[in-house]
């Protein structure tokens, strides 16, 4: 039955998504929602105008048809694994429509205006932080307590901590996957191998429902892939990034081991890392710089990196750091 669940979980993420494309983004185009490439990005970026953004709806609507229309049917058959697993399950879904809905509306903003920007730092971070709450609060209601399972250490209890941590967590994550889009079809290689590894983690553990989501979206940026390799046809848009990283955190809380996020993000992290000592390094220095450019990617890019490379690359250093999670909860849990 499982097996079943898991193989429709997939087709239907894949399928939704890559079919939403033929119909998607000749839309995008009719209604001009183009990307407006930035001009402190590389140069060669700007052959890409006007390629459609917001793509990220394509593969969020095929996650949410996969899960609402799988999940259904082995809750019929073998009944919820726990209340507490069913509010994860359908809680951390929400969150992650929640930040799509945070991306969509910056997106929007930015089409509108036709500049690369929408929402405010300040703006976004706020609904990130109301979007992480919400879910947090959640789980409260739901009975989870305060203590979070670490591999080879066991179960710590934060106490109060946990909630700002958790938050915290949550929205730098989210932040971090949107700063990793910005080369076609990194976002999604990388994404793709982080929920590979947390199906096989949640596999592992015998949590039924978040292995079915974990395959879902992992299928879906498979769906997604068809239109945003490189050419890409489609971007994500933040209407993507930010489901994508509140997916991530939505099956790493769902194992309740959000620790997990550190080794299988280690792209993600690096990422937004690269900004931060980017920026700090430049005020330092009075206008030197650490890296060509950052994020990360666009350093090598500069360098001379294909965009195909760069995905290969950091999608084989994601697939490490998901190994190394991997091995963790089954010889540590």
């Amino acid at each position: 039955m499982n097996n079943i669940l898991y193989l429709s979980a997939a087709l239907v993420g894949f399928g939704a998504t890559a079919l939403l494309g033929w119909w998607m983004i000749p839309f995008l185009h009719r209604l001009k929602f183009g990307q407006t490439i930035r001009e402190i990005g590389p140069s060669w970026h700007k052959k890409k105008e006007g390629t459609p953004t917001m793509g990220g709806l394509m593969f969020i609507a095929g996650v949410v048809l996969a899960v609402c229309g799988c999940m259904p049917v082995f809750y019929h058959q073998a009944g919820a694994e726990t209340p507490l697993m069913t509010v994860r399950l359908f809680g951390g879904l929400a969150m992650a429509v929640g930040y799509g809905a945070i991306g969509f509306m910056d997106d929007y903003i930015g089409v509108a205006k036709k500049r690369n920007l929408g929402l405010t730092e300040k703006q976004k971070l706020v609904l990130q932080f109301l979007v992480a709450g919400a879910y947090l609060l959640s789980l409260y209601l739901a009975g989870e307590d305060t203590a979070t399972l670490i591999p080879f250490v066991g179960r710590v209890d934060l106490g109060l901590l946990y909630y700002p941590l958790a938050a915290i967590l949550l929205v730098g994550l989210t932040n971090a996957v949107n700063f990793t889009d910005g080369v076609d079809g990194l976002d999604a290689t990388v994404s793709f191998f982080v929920f590979m590894i947390l199906a096989l983690c949640a596999g592992a553990l015998s949590m039924t429902g978040m292995t079915a989501m974990a395959v879902a979206a992992a299928a879906a940026c498979v769906g997604f892939l068809l239109w945003n390799f490189h050419p890409a046809k489609v971007f994500m848009g933040d209407t993507g990034s930010l489901f994508l990283g509140g997916m991530a955190g939505a099956l790493a809380f769902g194992l309740d081991m959000p620790i997990l996020l550190l080794p299988l993000g280690v792209i993600y992290w690096a990422e937004i890392l690269s900004v931060v000592l980017q920026v700090a390094y430049f005020k330092r220095t009075h206008g030197k710089r650490l890296f060509k450019m950052s994020p990360i990617h666009h350093h090598f890019e500069m360098c001379g990196w294909s965009e195909v490379k760069i995905c290969l690359v950091f999608g084989g250093i994601a697939l490490l750091g998901g190994v190394l999670g991997l091995a963790a909860v089954v010889f540590g849990v």
